[in-house]
């Protein structure tokens, strides 16, 4: 999720749009604005801003391993960053680069380049940086900030198609943690929270069908860590009781790996389905798979093939899956390596 910046023209903003009808509620009363009003100005004041950025977390991870190292970008808004993390090897990326070398037994080089804050706008810089590392894959977690910012979703998604094709075109592999559900954040409450659980859905949804048809695959974030984060809050939030803790972010990243690895040794997302499928799992099209996984957190959604064809009557097939979540290494596994990284760094 983004860091949430909730200024005072950006708490009305959320509130008109609610009233108004921009959240899917039309009609509302004065006392519903005012309770809207109320509660985004409450967690205006109870969400700390940005006050220091995360831990860096560039390295070569698994360096031990023999092999031609895996070339890992990161990419997105706090998220992708590990805002809230206290330690390196306690970010998203981290895990996802430790977990990825430790799959697939080969080091793995990484480049956190995400920026707290960002909306899907701010992907394109980010992109022209990663391009220089020519990396074999690339994971995007982005999206929280244009729904707290209330961006038009086709603007927001725009950007993210763009993002996510000019690294297909360079033969990057992408994976995208889509949206996550901003309702189980708990300075967030009723009733701004079941308008953030919605546009926060809306934004998952639209990202999914785009990222699938620009060639990139997507993970369903959602309330993922919400029943862990209700259960042990003191573990699983960071100080700000928005962001992610160290364990937060090794959960999202338990995730997104298998979907990372897939990408890696299953290339060809368009291919026919011909692995053993699970209950849920199977050939859909692209908006009701789109839908599903917005419902179903940890849900991987990617373009598959029927009879031969990419599209059926009701726009382009895709597949859903749940893989199995890999189990990460402990936190000193996470460490990149300090003495070798082989590949010189470039200027971000």
């Amino acid at each position: 999720m983004g860091a949430l910046k909730l200024r005072s023209e950006q708490v009305r903003r959320i509130a008109t749009a609610a009233v108004v009808g921009g959240g899917g509620i039309a009609g509302a009363s004065a006392l519903f604005y005012g309770v809207v009003i109320g509660q985004a100005l409450l967690a205006r004041r109870v969400i700390p801003q940005v006050v220091s950025p995360p831990p860096r977390a560039d390295g070569t991870y698994g360096a031990h391993f023999d092999g031609e190292p895996i070339r890992l970008v990161v990419l997105g808004d706090s998220s992708a960053a590990g805002y809230g993390a206290e330690l390196p090897s306690e970010t998203f990326a981290a895990a996802v680069a430790a977990g990825l070398a430790q799959q697939q037994r080969r080091p793995v080089w990484m480049r956190c380049l995400a920026v707290v804050g960002c909306e899907s706008r701010g992907l394109s810089p980010q992109v022209d940086v990663a391009l220089r590392h020519r990396p074999d894959v690339a994971v995007i977690c982005i999206g929280g900030n244009d729904v707290t910012h209330r961006v038009n979703v086709s603007l927001a998604v725009r950007h993210q198609v763009d993002a996510v094709r000019r690294l297909r075109s360079a033969g990057v592999q992408v994976v995208v943690g889509t949206c996550p559900d901003l309702g189980t954040i708990r300075p967030i409450q009723p009733p701004l929270r079941w308008l953030a659980r919605h546009w926060s859905r809306q934004m998952a949804t639209a990202q999914t069908i785009a990222v699938v048809e620009a060639g990139g695959r997507t993970v369903s974030l959602g309330d993922l860590l919400g029943e862990l984060f209700y259960a042990e809050p003191d573990r699983m939030f960071s100080f700000d009781r928005f962001h992610p803790s160290g364990a937060g972010y090794l959960a999202a990243a338990q995730a997104v790996l298998p979907t990372v690895v897939a990408s890696l040794t299953e290339p060809d997302v368009a291919a026919p389905l011909t692995a053993s499928l699970r209950a849920g799992e199977g050939v859909r099209s692209l908006p009701r798979a789109a839908a599903e996984a917005a419902q179903h957190p940890g849900t991987e959604v990617s373009a598959a093939q029927v009879a031969g064809s990419e599209r059926g009557p009701a726009g382009r097939w895709a597949q859903l899956r749940h893989r199995v979540w890999h189990r990460l290494p402990q936190q000193a596994a996470r460490e990149p390596s300090q003495t070798e990284d082989r590949y010189p760094q470039e200027s971000t």
